[in-house]
């Protein structure tokens, strides 16, 4: 594998970019539609790199084709395989990350900044953010009275957004309670790391950072190396919490994170269940998971990243260098993505199919179930068919 700051035969600097009419190139981004949705270069279409490889969609030969990733690694060769069609194409050298820390060295970071971000929360965005982070912390009883919650943030859109409300909360709640903004370094590439506390810095979000070896424990696990990634995880933040005198973690899970769990359960592992917006840990005494954000929609998300022109990581892992696989509950992306295709398509025949998931998990008729679990016996339709007669 080669360095992805080093020059190459096909490489373009940002420096070149930013002198170039836009009538001049196309840019591609050949990250994953996840990643995309997370933030992109202004200008950018979204060509996954093996649609590209495979001649797919058709893209002008009489234009310069520059592409990029995160750090202009697996663009290379999508750079080459382009030019060796006869296109004239460049790979964006440092790619997203390299642009996005170049965005953010220019970012203001002055209070009239900061005011705004957090008065479009209270104003522009209320109903939409607020007031259902609020409705779920109420209605599923997440914060009570002296808690001390430990805030996770992971450096993406979803997590700092769950800090910036809590902060909010804390402002309005009738009730005391302490928050910690907790991040843990699983081993991130320094871009990673210095977005991460880029926002913190310009969000006023007082992070307590604190450093683990996950991704060097799991780079040769050849099977599920996501889904031990994200338990090692969680366990991390779990001791790291209760270290600091909290008895609960937060995590920045959201409404869509939550049907398309019920959909991927059915689906791909052949069960009934839904991502509970609060569990107690079985591993750690006393210490328990809320997800506050279970009722605020990820496009209301998107909203207010791109309202406030903020730029987050998409996922802190450092294999996204060369992958863009995995995602932080363990599952893939691609399988991931797949649901939420399949969710919109049928929201075009159905405008009430996302409610309608979300409603299913709360509306079971244990009488039309041929078979349940409870505390790990599973209990059979039949167990008691002939007592009602």
């Amino acid at each position: 594998m080669f360095d992805g700051n080093m020059a190459h035969e096909h490489d373009l600097s940002l420096e070149k970019l930013k002198k170039m009419s836009p009538d001049e190139y196309v840019l591609v981004d050949v990250r994953d539609q996840t990643a995309y949705n997370h933030g992109f270069i202004p200008g950018a279409i979204n060509i996954e790199k093996e649609a590209l490889l495979n001649g797919e969609p058709s893209i002008p030969r009489d234009k310069k084709i520059i592409l990029y990733c995160l750090k202009g690694i697996i663009s290379e060769e999508a750079a080459e395989h382009l030019t060796e069609q006869g296109y004239e194409a460049y790979n964006l050298r440092g790619g997203y990350g390299e642009w996005l820390l170049r965005a953010m060295e220019k970012e203001d970071t002055g209070k009239e900044r900061l005011e705004e971000i957090e008065k479009s929360i209270r104003k522009k965005f209320h109903k939409e953010l607020f007031s259902r982070f609020a409705k779920a912390v109420n209605e599923y009883e997440l914060v009570k009275e002296n808690d001390r919650v430990a805030v996770c943030i992971s450096g993406g859109k979803d997590s700092m957004l769950m800090a910036k409300l809590f902060q909010e909360l804390r402002r309005h709640n009738k009730f005391p309670f302490e928050l910690v903004f907790l991040v843990m370094d699983p081993g991130y590439n320094e871009t990673n790391r210095q977005v991460i506390e880029s926002n913190a810095k310009l969000l006023d979000i007082p992070i307590t950072v604190f450093e683990t070896q996950i991704f060097d424990a799991v780079y040769d696990v050849q099977k599920s190396p996501c889904y031990l990634c994200a338990r090692m995880r969680r366990g991390y933040l779990y001791s790291k919490a209760k270290e600091l005198g909290c008895n609960k973690i937060a995590l920045g899970h959201h409404y869509d994170d939550v049907i398309e769990t019920i959909l991927m359960g059915m689906m791909y592992g052949a069960q009934i269940q839904t991502m509970m917006p609060k569990l107690h840990s079985t591993n750690f005494e006393g210490m328990e998971l809320i997800r506050p954000m279970y009722l605020i929609r990820e496009d209301d998300i998107k909203s207010w990243r791109d309202y406030n022109d903020l730029h987050f990581i998409q996922c802190a892992c450092r294999f996204t260098d060369t992958c863009t696989t995995c995602r932080t509950d363990g599952s893939t992306g691609s399988k991931r993505m797949e649901i939420k295709n399949l969710i919109k398509q049928l929201k075009e025949v159905n405008p009430y199919i996302e409610s309608n998931i979300f409603k299913s998990v709360e509306n079971v008729n244990l009488n039309t179930i041929i078979a349940y679990k409870e505390n790990g016996n599973v209990h059979h339709f039949l167990d008691g068919y002939d007592l009602d007669i």
